[in-house]
């Protein structure tokens, strides 16, 4: 399988997600996961995914009822599915308004935790 590791998450959506985190206080962007995430006090909210669309970190809690009521689903990492982190496909991502959803969430949460120092 051959791939350009160059590009490996969508540019675009990473500026769609920039533009709606800008004005969030100790933002900062990392490679990992295969994409780009961005964090806030050094928690992941929400980054451009490698396998398209993002991959979302919300409250463990809301897991189950995110996935019953949107078309997100569970992360999978090394076969396991994690709670509190969701995929979301690049089709339920299309418009400003379903990205800021998924942001808001990611967002929110981060901005919940103790920052990482």
């Amino acid at each position: 399988m051959s791939y350009d590791r160059a590009v490996a998450y969508d540019e675009e959506l990473a500026d769609r997600i920039r533009e709606l985190v800008g004005s969030e206080s100790d933002l900062t962007e990392k490679k990992m996961f295969g994409g780009l995430a961005f964090l806030i006090g050094g928690n992941m909210a929400v980054a451009a995914s490698g396998q398209g669309g993002v991959l979302v970190r919300v409250d463990p809690e809301q897991s189950d009822a995110l996935l019953a009521t949107t078309n997100a689903r569970l992360m999978e990492m090394r076969g396991r599915q994690m709670r509190g982190w969701l995929r979301v496909d690049p089709e339920h991502v299309r418009t400003r308004r379903q990205l800021a959803k998924w942001v808001e969430l990611g967002t929110a949460y981060a901005r919940s935790l103790p920052a990482k120092r």
